[in-house]
């Protein structure tokens, strides 16, 4: 019987070797891509020595935790070789790379919108077969194992949040930025609740278009990808992300979701 957690040094040993030229470079995406590493770890302590209440499936959450990374990694990988990834990330990944100063703050955001709206709920199909997907009770306890994840993102928005200001310039965060710092931690459990219920509602369009065949899951992927690289796009914008987020909401709907 694998030891919980095992698979996950995989996927930590994957992170590490793209962020170390990364840092070395002092490359801009390293700082979604930083915070990812240290809350992949989290989760891993989660499963060996649950101090969150623990998962219910342990098995199938490190799974999915696998799937849903590596998606991300897989978009890294391709915009380091050629440029080129998919619409969400070719936008977030411009971001780091076209010469205008981002804050770390804003490639955070711009990494977790792309990645929780385009990505997790593919991650969710890869781990979850349509017939499951028709199981009300299964549904509910791998909700409740995404429910302890987002506990965990959650924990430690604080920490995060001090060693993201450690790498800032002056200027980086305005005087209402540094007003809204507890709003700010509050509010990423609000965003992710937000952005979880319409994660779980995508997929169940997904998961249905996956029945009817490839040409309605491409349909269907392409406007997942369409919708959230708009949103993306959305957080680029200049003004205050944090409020404008509150305002608008983090996650994307697909039609008839």
């Amino acid at each position: 019987m694998t030891t919980p957690g095992a698979h996950i040094d995989g996927l930590l040993g994957r992170m590490g070797a793209l962020l170390e030229p990364m840092v070395a470079e002092e490359d801009p995406r390293r700082f979604f891509l930083a915070v990812y590493m240290r809350t992949t770890a989290a989760v891993k302590a989660e499963l060996v020595a649950p101090s969150h209440g623990g998962f219910e499936d342990t098995a199938w959450t490190e799974a999915w935790d696998i799937a849903f990374a590596d998606l991300y990694l897989d978009a890294l990988q391709r915009w380091n070789e050629d440029g080129s990834a998919p619409g969400p990330w070719q936008v977030a990944f411009i971001a780091g790379s076209d010469g205008l100063r981002v804050p770390p703050i804003r490639h955070l955001l711009l990494g977790m919108n792309a990645h929780i709206n385009y990505d997790l709920p593919q991650a969710l199909l890869a781990v979850i077969s349509d017939e499951e997907f028709d199981d009300a009770d299964l549904v509910e306890r791998r909700a409740r194992d995404h429910r302890r994840i987002d506990d965990i993102l959650a924990s430690r928005v604080p920490q995060e949040d001090r060693l993201l200001k450690s790498a800032e310039q002056p200027g980086d965060r305005t005087a209402l930025d540094k007003a809204l710092t507890p709003f700010n931690r509050a509010g990423t459990k609000r965003f992710l609740r937000e952005a979880r219920g319409k994660v779980w509602r995508n997929a169940r369009v997904l998961t249905a278009a996956r029945s009817e065949g490839p040409a309605a899951m491409k349909a269907r992927l392409d406007e997942l990808g369409a919708r959230s690289a708009e949103r993306v796009a959305d957080l680029r914008r200049p003004g205050q992300v944090l409020l404008r987020l509150s305002r608008e909401g983090f996650g994307i709907l697909l039609e008839g979701a």
